[in-house]
């Protein structure tokens, strides 16, 4: 078969088994895609060339299951602009989106204790103005003169199986002038955000590192056994609290 021919070949999504149309294909290391499928990915997710079936199959699963996580999530706080951050405080998770009906696009639930860092960059974009002499060319002036725009991005580093990273930008316009209101205020919103989740990242570690410290017996005030303190700070013979 000639390169044309296989060019307009049927093929089938090895996921869903449907027929993909032409240009709909979207290879994986061992199989296809297509299209439809494709979508249902993570938007986070970049390695879809290097993925086998098996493994586009697993994140699949995960994706549906993500769905009920997504219809239980309340948020409690809201970080960031155009993208942003979600965070439910009493599921200890969050997700990251820029879309008003964000329930309907499935937004990736990450729980507090995957995250593994957060941080934030300024990129400064320079473009040279240039006037037009009397021969209708364009020229520099002199001294040169810039249009300068500002512009945040966050990235959210986080412990997961299909991506290790969150990058968004953070403004919705452009910033024109460094130090301006717009500017500060989107410097606030990047530097709440880092902090937020650098927060909630120590947190979860200092919970965890609590629990794994052996607890010591004590004398119960309340019953006088010898006990040591349950889950919930008791006493194991009589309930009596333990704690102060």
């Amino acid at each position: 078969m000639g390169l044309f021919g296989k060019l307009f070949e049927k093929k089938n999504c090895d996921i869903c088994g449907g027929e993909i149309g032409l240009l709909g294909n979207r290879k994986l290391e061992d199989g296809n895609l297509c299209k439809e499928c494709a979508k249902k990915l993570s938007p986070f997710f970049s390695d879809r060339k290097s993925s086998t079936v098996a493994e586009i199959k697993e994140q699949l699963d995960y994706r549906e299951a993500n769905q009920a996580e997504v219809a239980a999530f309340q948020p409690t706080r809201t970080l960031g602009g155009n993208t942003k951050v979600l965070l439910d405080e009493d599921k200890g998770c969050f997700v990251v989106t820029s879309d008003r009906n964000w329930r309907d696009t499935n937004p990736d639930v990450i729980k507090f204790s995957q995250v593994t860092g957060c941080d934030y960059s300024v990129k400064e974009t320079k473009t040279e103005l240039k006037r037009e002499d009397k021969d209708g060319n364009k020229v520099s002036y002199n001294p040169p003169r810039y249009d300068i725009d500002y512009d945040f991005y966050v990235t959210i580093y986080v412990n997961s199986p299909w991506f290790s990273e969150i990058g968004f930008k953070l403004n919705t316009f452009r910033i024109e002038r460094y130090g301006d209101a717009q500017y500060r205020e989107t410097e606030r919103q990047a530097t709440e955000l880092k902090e937020a989740l650098t927060k909630v990242r120590q947190e979860i570690r200092e919970t965890v590192a609590a629990a794994s410290v052996p607890k010591a017996a004590m004398t119960c005030p309340w019953c006088g056994a010898t006990t040591t303190p349950d889950a919930s700070g008791c006493c194991e013979y009589c309930g009596g609290s333990l704690n102060g």
